[in-house]
């Protein structure tokens, strides 16, 4: 494993999900920036205090199997890893592993985080490897379409089989050497089912805000966003959903009223949306903001909820209430292109699949085409807007999201469902049988409502969930922080706890 010094400051932030919206997938960009420059205040910190972990990540590849299921395919691609030997305790300290999500992995992943922390304090090694397909861990003609047949969580947890046996002969590990898995969103759920289906060789997994159940149609997403900004604890209310509603609205109306030039000015597009698939791109833009807001609240990134309910409920009264709601949703894309770097709101949908079609890999840090791939072949998760609940636009459909399935990839949309079936059959939905498995989440993140939220009992031990009422996705995932919420600080303590209890249950095992 030949050493690599940082070569790029760019940090993968924990939070993975890609997402419908272009604009939410730009914020999600965002956020890994901000985090960035906290991973950098963290490392001058341990520098100060005469520790240089840097020093001591190691880069690797393995040559993993295309088709770990098919013994006659000798095919195989390079799959990156990153190693952090700081705090090791050698040989018999245990092993945290932090499994990498639909996006490239970084030297701060093994830098940085709660289950850095963690390692710190039980002496552990820490690995993070990097997802089939995406980041270097993929060949040069990956992303074409016959080739993504050997994309899925399937082949990705065979990928950490191997990883497991690699790492233990490279290291000369043993059975004394108890491993933990970690990760957040897709990662979260891969931590899940990698002690699920391979419980010889993780002890204890962290799910982070885990969508563990496959649903091809998630309106509940958007419904949990309405919710959560009624949410008097995050600084939402009844008054600024109202407004929310109101002003799309008006936005809706407009567009199909013919009164397209106009709105094209009020929200700073980049096109006029004539055709029906821009009108739609715009409003799923305009949703992205608030989804943003709720997904990554309090991250320092565009403006956390109750911010954005600030800006919606400010009413001069001199208006009617349905355009006085449509001016404050100008003035909150007004307030987004002011923090971003585009000199407008890009609508169209035919350059948005474009992209899509884009096969070239772009110095491996593209994701949106293999996500895309995995939500047609495996997950589903599509964020729709037809339930009466929904308070943005009815125009974004299943349909709408789904179409891409059979233009991108030639998979039928009526096979939809029972790939999604297959998926919850294989792993268990949001009931698995999964035991030493911790699911986290946040009372305000929209992906909770596919993750296991019930607190379970299996052979006399405490239920193995946290919910921590007031907090977003994957907050938990953070390192300690001054400005961390009280929920959040206790959450992270019973974290802790269990890692700790399943560590020391494991020596006691060892040594019976």
């Amino acid at each position: 494993m030949p050493f690599s010094a940082a070569r790029c400051l760019v940090l993968l932030f924990l939070l993975n999900v890609v997402d419908a919206g272009r604009l939410l997938t730009k914020i999600k960009e965002r956020v890994r920036h901000v985090q960035l420059q906290k991973a950098k205040q963290h490392l001058l910190t341990s520098a100060a205090s005469g520790r240089q972990p840097l020093q001591h990540v190691k880069e690797g590849r393995i040559h993993q199997k295309l088709d770990h299921f098919n013994r006659q395919d000798v095919r195989t691609f390079p799959q990156r890893f990153f190693v952090n030997e700081a705090y090791w305790q050698s040989p018999d300290g245990p092993v945290f592993l932090f499994i990498g999500g639909e996006g490239p992995i970084y030297e701060f992943d093994v830098l940085a985080g709660h289950h850095v922390d963690m390692a710190e304090q039980h002496g552990a090694l820490l690995l993070v490897l990097e997802h089939r397909f995406y980041g270097n861990s993929i060949n040069p003609d990956g992303l074409k379409t016959e080739n993504l047949q050997d994309l899925s969580s399937q082949q990705a947890l065979s990928d950490l089989a191997v990883f497991h046996q690699h790492i233990s002969q490279s290291f000369n590990l043993s059975h004394r050497n108890t491993w933990i898995s970690f990760g957040g969103s897709y990662s979260g759920a891969l931590s899940a089912w990698f002690r699920g289906k391979f419980p010889h060789l993780v002890y204890g997994a962290v799910a982070s805000s885990a969508p563990v159940q496959a649903k091809l149609d998630f309106s509940a997403y958007s419904n949990t966003v309405g919710l959560s900004l009624m949410n008097e604890a995050v600084g939402g209310s009844e008054k600024c959903l109202t407004g929310v509603r109101e002003a799309f609205s008006v936005v809706e109306a407009a567009l199909m009223g013919g009164n397209v030039s106009q709105v094209a000015v009020d929200f700073g597009c980049c096109q006029i949306p004539k055709e029906l698939d821009d009108k739609i791109e715009l409003m799923q833009s305009l949703a992205d903001i608030f989804m943003g807001a709720v997904q990554y609240n309090e991250e320092g990134v565009l403006m956390s909820v109750n911010e954005i309910c600030g800006v919606m409920t400010n009413g001069s009264g001199a208006h009617e209430a349905e355009m006085e709601a449509y001016n404050r949703l100008v003035k909150l894309a007004q307030i987004y292109h002011s923090t971003s770097e585009e000199p407008c709101l890009d609508i169209s949908h035919e350059k948005a699949v474009k992209d899509l079609m884009d096969t070239s890999l772009h110095s491996g840090r593209r994701a949106e085409r293999q996500w895309t791939y995995q939500t047609c072949t495996e997950f589903g998760f599509y964020q729709t807007c037809e339930d009466a609940t929904c308070p943005f636009s009815g125009m974004v459909t299943l349909a709408v999201h789904t179409e891409v399935c059979p233009m991108l990839f030639g998979i039928s949309q009526h096979s939809l469902p029972g790939r999604i079936a297959f998926t919850n059959t294989y792993y268990g939905g949001d009931n698995p049988s999964t035991h030493r498995v911790l699911y986290v989440n946040g009372g305000i993140d929209p992906w909770k409502e596919l993750s296991v939220m019930q607190g379970r009992t299996e052979e006399g031990e405490e239920a193995e969930t946290i919910f921590i009422e007031d907090t977003a996705h994957c907050a938990d995932m953070t390192s300690k922080r001054v400005t961390d919420r009280c929920s959040l600080r206790k959450a992270k303590q019973e974290i802790e706890k269990h890692v700790a209890s399943w560590l020391k249950t494991a020596a006691q095992e060892k040594t019976a």
